[in-house]
């Protein structure tokens, strides 16, 4: 994980050094303008990136991988069960 957020970086890509496989970029959360049931709304949001050497990982598998990190970040109280 490189955590470049808490210096004011929005969004970034980090860069796998080896004998890495994936490393995962987190942004500053923010919050942002979004379009919820046709209204504008105010969310906090984060942006995050995860860099894969497809050698070694499938993307495919670090995308189910993004997707349960966005659920678990989303809803924290399913981390518990």
């Amino acid at each position: 994980i490189s955590n470049l957020g808490m210096y004011g970086i929005a969004q970034f890509d980090a860069v796998i050094n080896p004998p890495q496989a994936s490393i995962l970029a987190v942004g500053k959360a923010e919050k942002r303008p979004i379009v919820k049931k046709d209204k504008l709304k105010i969310a906090t949001m984060m942006s995050v990136t995860l860099s894969v050497d497809h050698r070694v990982i499938d993307g495919a598998l670090g995308a189910e991988l993004l997707q349960a990190f966005k659920a678990f970040i989303e809803d924290p109280v399913t981390m518990l069960v």
